[in-house]
C-alpha cells in the first residue's frame, strides 16, 4: 500500500503541539524584564540571586588561576576609573571589585554579575588614558546592568529544552520527519537564534556605556577615539575583515556610527570632573 504521508504528518503535528505547549509553559514561568534606559523587553529564566552567585564564584576562580598584575600605577588607574563608573551605574546590591589581570597579549575586559570587573593588561595600550579605560569599563558594566549574561543563559536553556523535547517528540520517526520539525524550530541554527541577540547586546552595551562614562565625568567623544584605536589594532592583527552576519560582535564601522549618533544625548549628560561627587 502506498504511503500517503498522513501516517507521518498527524503524529508530527501532535508532537509539534506538545513541543509548543511545553516551551510556552517555560516562557510563561520566566520573568519578563525591561533593560534600563533602552526599554528593550527581555525574557529571563535566571534569577538575579542565581546570576550573582555564579558571578561571585567564577570571579574567585579566576583570581586563583589567572595572574594578577602588580603594576601599581595601572592598578590605581583601574580603581579610580572603576569606582567613578560604579557610582553612576544602576546595579543594585553590587559588591564592586576591579582586578587587573596580567595578560599582556590579550586585550579584553569583562564584568561578571554582582559588579565583578576584570581587565586584562593587554587592553591598556589601546585604552591609553582614563577616558579610554572608562569606555571599556562603562561598556562591560552595561552588560551587567542590562543582565545580558542572564539573557544569554536563558536563551541557552530554551534551546537546550527545545532540543530535548524535539528528541522526544520525534523519537522513532523517520529522518525526513525529524528534519521537518528541526527546520520549523531552528534547532542547531545558532546563526538564526543566538548570534543576532549577541550583536544587539553589544550595541546596547555601547549605548549604555557611553552614557555611564559621560555621567561619571569622562568626555563621551573619547569613546569614538578608543573604538577607532581598537579597530586599528584588530586590523593589524588580521582580524578586521570578519563578516558581520557570522560575528557575535558588530563590525567597527557599525559600532562607531551608532556611538556618533549617541553623542548629542551623551554630551547633554556629560558632567565635567569638577561636577562629579
Amino acid at each position: 500500500m502506498a504511503n500517503t504521508g498522513i501516517e507521518f504528518v498527524m503524529p508530527c503535528l501532535k508532537s509539534s503541539w506538545i513541543l509548543i505547549a511545553a516551551l510556552t509553559g517555560v516562557v510563561l514561568l520566566g520573568a519578563c524584564a525591561t533593560v534600563p534606559e533602552t526599554g528593550r523587553s527581555q525574557l529571563l529564566l535566571v534569577s538575579p540571586a542565581q546570576e550573582t552567585q555564579l558571578g561571585f564564584e567564577e570571579f574567585e576562580k579566576l583570581k586563583k588561576t589567572v595572574p594578577v598584575s602588580k603594576d601599581s600605577a595601572a592598578n590605581a588607574r583601574l580603581q579610580r576609573v572603576g569606582q567613578r563608573i560604579a557610582a553612576v551605574a544602576p546595579l543594585p546590591n553590587a559588591r564592586w571589585e576591579f582586578v587587573l589581570f596580567d595578560k599582556p597579549n590579550e586585550p579584553n575586559a569583562f564584568c561578571l554579575p554582582g559588579g565583578k570587573v576584570g581587565v586584562y593588561s593587554g587592553i591598556l595600550p589601546i585604552t591609553q588614558d582614563d577616558a579610554g579605560l572608562a569606555t571599556v569599563i562603562g561598556h562591560e558594566v552595561a552588560h551587567a546592568v542590562a543582565r545580558h549574561g542572564a539573557e544569554r543563559m536563558s536563551e541557552g536553556l530554551l534551546i537546550q529544552l527545545g532540543g530535548q523535547l524535539l528528541e522526544q517528540a520525534t523519537l522513532g520517526r523517520s529522518e525526513a520527519s525529524r528534519a521537518v520539525l528541526q527546520q520549523a524550530y531552528g534547532i542547531g541554527s545558532a546563526v538564526g537564534v543566538a548570534l543576532p541577540h549577541s550583536r544587539g547586546q553589544e550595541l546596547e552595551a555601547d549605548r549604555l556605556g557611553v552614557l555611564y562614562m559621560a555621567r561619571a565625568g569622562y568626555e563621551p567623544r573619547e569613546a569614538l577615539a578608543f573604538w577607532k584605536r581598537f579597530a586599528e589594532y584588530k586590523n593589524k592583527q588580521g582580524g578586521g575583515k570578519q563578516v558581520e552576519f557570522l560575528s557575535t560582535h558588530p563590525l567597527d564601522d557599525h559600532r562607531i556610527r551608532q556611538i556618533e549618533g549617541l553623542l548629542p544625548q551623551a554630551r547633554m549628560e556629560y558632567r565635567k570632573p569638577g561636577d562629579v561627587p
